[in-house]
């Protein structure tokens, strides 16, 4: 019973996460876009800076900004601050749910650091922390002045913290913990700054008195920081589930190669909305950067060599060809001692109550049926089995290697 409830707890949270994540960066994509696309006129109120026409809903919105504070305040003022407390607690609850109470399955690689599961969870939380002073650090040193150097210093940090995390993490729990470091650097910002100062804003225009305008300034930097760091979060959160991504050494540098990506994207569309020109040339630079990352996780180094001697004709049928391989009885034992106590219609592993994403690798059968599957995750990547619980040997992956390039080119070359 407890592991079915576990189970639907996961699901509830992740569920929780995905809906507040979808709002606070729907609200955050639209304020940003509002914000660079007011315009002027010369019959604006004392006091705003822009105005925009919008239409949605079979209505139109007049929207006006007043950069610092209308005549009067009114009551009924909407912070937007829930959506982003919202979308980390959950997140947080997720992390704790799936990576720490499972960290020896999805955090731990023994073969990096053979971590106690408190220690694996101390780093991963001490690494967030980390991640925020140092990035706050950064943002009240002198660099804050030059938003240029400021966000070439923070590309670096990020890279270097991902880099440091792929060192005693498994590749998905480097990835996982790179991207939440930022969703947490994210909503501080939210939390400690930005809000913070606008309260103070609101307070002061109360009681009369002049804001400081740094206040305002800082706020801004901290928001546009935010906007560019929306999609290289959700790419580095979805990457979990695709090995591809997470389980090679250059997961890290691929971490980067986002950061990047997703700049130039936020650019097309900041630019667009700001001054109405299109930059497709950023479409150019994401697609050249894509199909770096694309190569990285292929690269040499992490990946089992084929058995040239292995190379065979396929047959019409690809898993007869499997089947009848010279390789097939040693790449079935190897599944069945390394995966099967998993991915069984009764899995042996404590804590499953059914097989992972119901893949059974049982019967030979159900072995060359997910020959495609095993090449991803345990050929291709090292993403099974995770952590290398069972400790599958490189000698086992290239004999899978092997089986598997039995079909001359059907699953890759």
């Amino acid at each position: 019973m407890g592991t079915y409830f576990l189970e639907w707890l996961s699901f509830a949270v992740r569920w929780l996460h995905v809906v507040t994540a979808m709002a606070w960066i729907g609200s955050s994509f639209y304020f940003i876009a509002l914000d660079l696309g007011l315009r002027k006129s010369r019959v604006l109120p004392q006091g705003v800076g822009g105005e925009a026409w919008q239409v949605h809903g079979g209505g139109f919105y007049h929207v006006q900004k007043y950069m610092v504070a209308p005549p009067d305040m009114p009551e009924d003022l909407t912070w937007f601050k829930w959506e982003s407390y919202a979308t980390w607690l959950s997140g947080a609850a997720l992390l704790f749910l799936v990576y720490y109470l499972g960290a020896e399955l999805y955090l731990i690689d023994p073969a990096k650091a053979d971590l106690p599961v408190w220690g694996a969870s101390a780093i991963g939380i001490g690494g967030l922390a980390l991640g925020w002073v140092v990035y706050d650090f950064l943002c009240k040193s002198p660099l804050r002045k030059n938003d240029t150097a400021l966000l070439a210093a923070l590309f670096v940090y990020v890279v270097v913290a991902s880099f440091l995390f792929s060192q005693v993490f498994s590749g998905r729990g480097a990835m996982l913990h790179t991207g939440a470091m930022i969703a947490t650097i994210m909503t501080a910002n939210v939390f400690l700054l930005i809000i913070p100062n606008q309260t103070i804003v609101v307070a002061d225009l109360k009681a009369g008195r002049t804001p400081a305008s740094h206040l305002g300034a800082e706020a801004k930097q901290r928001s546009l920081h935010n906007n560019y760091l929306t999609l290289p979060v959700i790419f580095l959160m979805l990457s979990n589930h695709y090995p591809l991504a997470f389980a090679t050494e250059w997961n890290w540098a691929i971490a980067g190669l986002v950061l990047l990506m997703g700049a130039v994207i936020r650019h097309f569309f900041n630019t667009h909305h700001r001054t109405g020109e299109t930059l497709w040339w950023c479409w150019a630079v994401a697609g050249v950067l894509f199909v770096a990352v694309i190569t990285l996780s292929g690269a040499p180094g992490w990946r089992a060599e084929p058995d040239e001697a292995a190379a065979r004709r396929w047959t019409k049928d690809p898993e007869v060809a499997l089947s009848r391989s010279i390789h097939f009885t040693e790449a079935e034992a190897i599944v069945q001692s390394r995966c099967s106590m998993c991915h069984a219609r009764e899995p042996l592993w404590p804590g499953l109550a059914t097989a992972p994403k119901a893949i059974l690798l049982e019967t030979a059968d159900d072995i060359v049926h997910n020959a495609s599957l095993i090449d991803v995750q345990s050929v291709r990547s090292h993403a099974m089995p995770p952590g290398n619980i069972t400790g599958l040997e490189p000698e086992e992956r290239r004999l899978l290697s092997a089986w598997i390039r039995s079909g001359d080119g059907h699953n890759g070359p």
